[in-house]
C-alpha cells in the first residue's frame, strides 16, 4: 500500500515538471511615436539709433559741347542712299500741262497748238548702276478743243454724204478735236546729282469722236459716233530735276506718227479718214512728280 502511494507521488511530480518546461507563445505589441518639429520665425521691429553718418553731396559737372568734329562726306552719304534704293521699287504720281500740234488738223483750225492737262502713275527701279533706272508710266491726257465743226450751224470742210462699203449713206453732223489720249511709256533715266535726263519709248492712243446721221430701218435719222481706235508708236526726250528729295520737275518732248488716221463704227464698215498719208503729232509738257514710296 505504501509502495503505491510512493509510485503515484513520483508520477505526479514527473508529469508536473514535464508540463512546466513547455514554452508558451507571447503576443508583442509595438507602438511608434512620431514627433514633428517646425520652426516658426517671429519678426520684431528693432529701433536703431542713427549713427550720424556723413555723406558727401553728389555733383555732376556740366560742360557745354559747342562743336562736334565729325566729318560727313555728303556725296558718299548720297551714294549709300542710292545703293539702298536699288534694292526696291519706287512708285509715284505725276501731273502737268502740255501743248500739242497735229499736222492733220492744221487745215481745220487757225490755232496750231492744242492745250491740255495730264495725270499719271509710274513705277521705277534702278538696274546695273544706282544712277541708272527704268521707269514705266501710264498717263491720261485731256486735250481741249481748238475748233468746232457743226453742220447744223454753218458750212464746214466735212459737209455732205459719205457711203460705207455696202453703200449705206452717212450724213456728217459735227466734229471737234477735244479728246482723251492714253499713253504707256518706258523711260531710261540717268541721274547725275539732282539732274535726270531721260529717253523713252511710248505707245499712244487718241480717242477722237465724230458724229454722223446713219440709217435705221432705211431711214437716215439715227445719230451715231465714229471713233478712232488705232495705236501709234513714238519716242520721247526729257529732263527731270529732283526737288526736296521727293519731288521731280520735268520737261518732256514727245513725237509719234499716225498712219492712216481712221474713225470707225462697229455697225458700219467705213473709215472716214482712211488715207495713205502719215501724220505727225508732237507735244511738249511741263509737269511735277511725287514719290509715294519712301
Amino acid at each position: 500500500m505504501l509502495l503505491r502511494k510512493i509510485i503515484l507521488l513520483f508520477s505526479v511530480i514527473f508529469i508536473s515538471s514535464t508540463f512546466a518546461q513547455r514554452k508558451k507563445a507571447d503576443t508583442v505589441y509595438v507602438y511608434e511615436k512620431v514627433i514633428v518639429y517646425d520652426t516658426v520665425y517671429l519678426e520684431k521691429a528693432i529701433k536703431l539709433k542713427p549713427a550720424h553718418l556723413l555723406f558727401s553731396s553728389l555733383e555732376i559737372e556740366e560742360e557745354e559741347i559747342k562743336e562736334i568734329n565729325i566729318k560727313i562726306d555728303k556725296e558718299e552719304l548720297e551714294e549709300q542712299i542710292k545703293k539702298l534704293r536699288t534694292k526696291r521699287f519706287q512708285y509715284g504720281i505725276e501731273a502737268g500741262l502740255g501743248l500739242k500740234k497735229v499736222s492733220w488738223a492744221e487745215n481745220l483750225s487757225e490755232k496750231n497748238q492744242q492745250f491740255g492737262q495730264n495725270f499719271g502713275i509710274w513705277i521705277s527701279k534702278s538696274i546695273i548702276n544706282p544712277n541708272f533706272s527704268l521707269m514705266l508710266s501710264a498717263t491720261i491726257y485731256h486735250w481741249n478743243s481748238t475748233f468746232d465743226l457743226d453742220a447744223n450751224k454753218e458750212e464746214t470742210y466735212l459737209d455732205g454724204f459719205y457711203f460705207s462699203k455696202d453703200n449705206q449713206p452717212l450724213l456728217f453732223q459735227r466734229f471737234n478735236n477735244k479728246h482723251f489720249e492714253y499713253i504707256l511709256q518706258l523711260k531710261a533715266i540717268y541721274e547725275w546729282k539732282n539732274v535726270r535726263p531721260f529717253v523713252g519709248f511710248l505707245a499712244n492712243k487718241n480717242n477722237y469722236k465724230m458724229q454722223f446721221l446713219v440709217p435705221e430701218n432705211n431711214v437716215l435719222d439715227k445719230l451715231d459716233d465714229f471713233k478712232s481706235n488705232q495705236v501709234n508708236f513714238g519716242f520721247s526726250l526729257g529732263l527731270q530735276y529732283r526737288l526736296f528729295n521727293r519731288f521731280l520737275i520735268d520737261v518732256e518732248y514727245q513725237h509719234y506718227k499716225i498712219k492712216n488716221l481712221s474713225l470707225k463704227n462697229s455697225s458700219f464698215d467705213f473709215d472716214i479718214f482712211k488715207t495713205n498719208n502719215t501724220f505727225a503729232e508732237r507735244k511738249i509738257s511741263l509737269g511735277i512728280s511725287y514719290f509715294i514710296s519712301k
